[in-house]
């Protein structure tokens, strides 16, 4: 029996010995996506960036970018970052009990997500509640950094500005083409994201001195959209700006031509038009969208290791490398450089190096100025956007003129003229 026991003692501290190298050879970031349910194309996306930087992170690569010329995080004894992959479905409360799941039981030291607005907002309470940093990635409901939290950063520009560069690009677009516009008419659906953007954009048109003579709210993943763009239509407005995510941006353009409905332009809010599966399921009715943006693969043009990336990306996945998964990828960058410049995965410690974070434009794929955070909302001060239009069956820049690799086509042709 005190063999058995000497024996026993003996299994148990080695395998103690193992379980600490293991634990202190990996850091455990959690990062939650849309992975099923309406927005599960652009969800999976978002994990393939993250998995593509935490590749580049744990191994050598020739990049300018941090972290990519070592193995692993040099400041932790080469630990490796290991992703702990949760599906909030598209709903809130999933989202708040998966941030718990992962804090609580797979013991991440800090989360990446969550895309949709309205559910980073409850799984970045669960953060808060616990006190583990969040990084977000790719929402951008202003509102988001607005509630005091110690623990919630975000990486992306909000809707506050972007909704801005519409009015900036419609300026700059007036002036070079001589185009008039009667008046804009708000299309959103109604979760945080779309009710924070229509705020926004008319908080914007008065400041510019547009005129938005209707406003249609339609609820998030509707089956049926006939009544609605009947009423839109009905306001004859010059221009569109338009909220949605996946399957209401598909639903939304099947149901314009069916009611054979054609602005001067329909300026779409990123989202749902800037999926994958935008241009892959309405081929050519894709076509002539105007969208913001925060990337374009033709940005290579100027910043060649945006190709570089973009490559990696199509290779690894077989899919094309997006805004959504060009943020998803900058934000593990990111916070690993943070936990890097931490020396540890302390929450406080890694909350600090996030405060002093300061990542050069050059080093990024993204077209911003780099990555600051603000010291009280901690919003990414450096963060820009553009704008895209869709071109046979491609996005291409279009505004700011300077990076433009496209003419942008206006108006918006007619449908029995395509």
């Amino acid at each position: 029996m005190k063999r058995f026991c000497k024996l026993f003692c003996v299994v148990l501290f080695v395998f103690s010995i193992v379980s600490v190298a293991h634990a202190e050879n990996e850091v455990r970031i959690g990062v939650i996506f849309p992975l099923t349910g309406s927005a599960a194309s652009t969800g999976q996306v978002l994990l393939e960036g993250v998995k593509l930087a935490t590749d580049i992170i744990n191994n050598k690569y020739k990049l300018n970018m941090p972290l990519a010329a070592t193995e692993g995080l040099p400041n932790l004894k080469g630990a490796k970052i290991k992703i702990i992959v949760a599906d909030h479905q598209g709903k809130p409360e999933i989202g708040m009990a998966e941030a718990e799941r992962l804090i609580t039981q797979e013991k991440v030291v800090a989360i990446i997500g969550c895309y949709n607005s309205a559910i980073t907002a409850t799984a970045s309470q669960a953060a808060e509640r616990y006190g583990i940093p969040f990084l977000n990635d790719s929402s951008t409901s202003p509102t988001l950094t607005e509630r005091g939290f110690k623990w919630f950063f975000r990486a992306t520009p909000n809707d506050d500005l972007l909704s801005e560069n519409f009015y900036n690009f419609l300026n700059d677009l007036k002036k070079k083409k001589n185009i008039k516009i009667n008046s804009i008419a708000l299309f959103s659906e109604n979760t945080l994201f779309g009710a924070d953007s229509v705020k926004f954009q008319q908080k914007y048109a008065d400041k510019y001195g547009y005129t938005v003579n209707g406003t249609v709210l339609y609820p998030a993943k509707s089956t049926q959209l006939t009544s609605e763009i009947q009423k839109l239509k009905s306001y004859n407005s010059s221009i569109v700006l338009q909220t949605s995510y996946i399957a209401d941006a598909i639903l939304s353009m099947k149901t314009y031509r069916e009611l054979n409905y054609a602005p001067d332009a329909i300026l779409a809010n990123n989202a749902g038009f800037n999926d994958p599966e935008f241009v892959k399921t309405l081929g050519n009715d894709a076509n002539f969208i105007i969208s913001r943006e925060v990337w374009a693969k033709d940005l290579a043009n100027v910043k060649p290791m945006i190709k570089t990336i973009a490559d990696m990306f199509q290779k690894r996945t077989g899919k094309t490398m997006d805004g959504s998964s060009s943020r998803s990828f900058t934000a593990m960058i990111v916070l690993a450089d943070a936990i890097n410049r931490a020396r540890s995965t302390e929450p406080e410690k890694i909350h600090k190096a996030l405060l002093e974070t300061d990542i050069k434009g050059s080093q990024l794929i993204v077209p911003w100025d780099g990555v600051k955070f603000d010291a009280k909302t901690h919003q990414n001060v450096l963060g820009k956007g553009i704008i895209v239009q869709v071109q046979n069956g491609e996005y291409y820049t279009v505004w700011p003129f300077n990076l433009a690799t496209k003419e942008v086509v206006w108006p918006f042709p007619k449908w029995d003229k395509r």
